[in-house]
């Protein structure tokens, strides 16, 4: 199959549109995914059909979409929430498996007049009331671009929390991450636990490409995502069909963008820890991580990590991995580098006072973080965990 191409000589004069992504050409849409300025799988076609497929996003979802012809330049998901009686704004499509919310743009000639008629597009299909746009990274090219491109066109935007995504850019060699790296005091811990390890049987580091059984890597991974508390919570992706099917349709073998790749553990062959990730573009996102609570104080997850940063650098798959999360503190200690993803309030001109979008998201979250904790005691008491 020939690789699908876009053109990207300046454009004529461009417009965005609304329109559902089921209208969008397929390969239209994998060339500006493979073309896009920042390499993400969020809103590639693999990741928005494999929602649609399993009932995880609306079937009629609409997008904010820029096109010259046939070539698709610039596509944003979308939907609209309400968060009050009479506030109805405009937000990119997200779920729990969606963490960076940025537009995909094409690069070269026609990124600025793209970025120029999403933007216009933005102003249009929110009805003035703004955006609340969550997880948007701030500092990569895109973000920064689109930030810039809304405030010269007179957006008033508003910052309401972000945090700093763990990530790792590829050092000249294995050795100079060690060296280099600011938590000595944490690799040598996980030294100390890998020779533990090794003494408790035949420990083994398996690496699963397409051309490998992915979806026997997958079954692996559900299966022990599934045994530990994430199974007993009702949270697991093996939890639900849905999830089930889900995860297979996103990570099974095939021409696309972004390539499945998988990484497990093995202590006397069973599977004691396993990573799902979709690489592409110079960068591995690691989209799930599961571990053997049996084994927990080995520390087989933050183990098989320290195996994929060994790999990273022995081999040429990525330049970057991204961690694909809000909080972990095992790949918060062993990534060092970080990227900003901001939550923002913004509104064109003309449009609501700021002051009251970005009060009614702050009353929002702060409901919605209310029921959150509800129901992680709930969790918790489900699970054992509290005595």
């Amino acid at each position: 199959m020939n690789a699908p191409v876009l053109r990207l000589g300046a454009p004529t004069t461009l417009r965005a549109e609304v329109l559902p992504v089921a209208a969008l050409d397929p390969r239209a849409w994998d060339a500006l995914t493979a073309h896009a300025l920042a390499p993400s799988p969020d809103y590639s076609r693999q990741m928005i059909e494999a929602h649609r497929a399993n009932g995880l996003a609306p079937a009629d979802l609409a997008c904010l979409a820029v096109r010259d012809g046939g070539d698709l330049l610039a596509l944003l998901p979308f939907r609209r929430a309400r968060l009050g009686p009479r506030l109805r704004v405009a937000k990119p499509f997200g779920s729990p498996f969606i963490m960076a919310k940025a537009p995909l743009v094409a690069d070269g000639a026609a990124f600025a007049p793209a970025l120029a008629a999403l933007v216009e597009g933005l102003g249009q299909s929110c009805g003035g009331s703004g955006w609340w746009w969550p997880g948007l990274p701030a500092d990569e090219p895109v973000g920064r671009a689109l930030r810039r491109a809304m405030q010269e066109a007179g957006w008033q935007l508003t910052t309401i929390s972000s945090y700093e995504r763990p990530i790792l850019d590829r050092r000249p060699s294995h050795d100079a991450f060690l060296s280099g790296h600011p938590c000595k005091g944490r690799l040598k811990d996980l030294r100390r636990r890998r020779r533990r390890l090794d003494e408790a049987g035949c420990v083994c580091v398996e690496s699963v490409g397409p051309d490998g059984d992915l979806a026997g890597a997958v079954r692996a991974f559900l299966a022990l995502e599934g045994r530990g508390w994430k199974g007993r919570a009702g949270t697991a992706l093996a939890s639900r069909a849905v999830t089930t099917a889900f995860a297979q349709d996103l990570f099974a073998a095939g021409t696309r963008p972004f390539v499945p790749r998988a990484d497990l553990l093995r202590l006397d062959g069973a599977v004691i820890a396993a990573s799902l990730a979709l690489v592409g573009r110079g960068t591995a996102f690691l989209i799930k991580t599961a571990y053997d609570e049996d084994h927990a104080a080995l520390a087989p997850g933050a183990l098989l990590e320290l195996e994929i940063i060994r790999a990273f650098h022995a081999g040429d798959f990525a330049r970057r991995l991204d961690s694909v999360t809000i909080e972990n503190r095992i790949l918060g200690d062993l990534y060092p580098d970080r990227t900003r993803i901001a939550e923002i309030a913004a509104v064109p001109p003309g449009g609501l006072d700021p002051a009251r979008l970005t009060g009614a998201i702050e009353r929002y979250l702060g409901l919605w973080r209310l029921a959150q904790r509800g129901r992680a005691v709930l969790r918790r008491v489900r699970t054992g965990r509290v005595r």
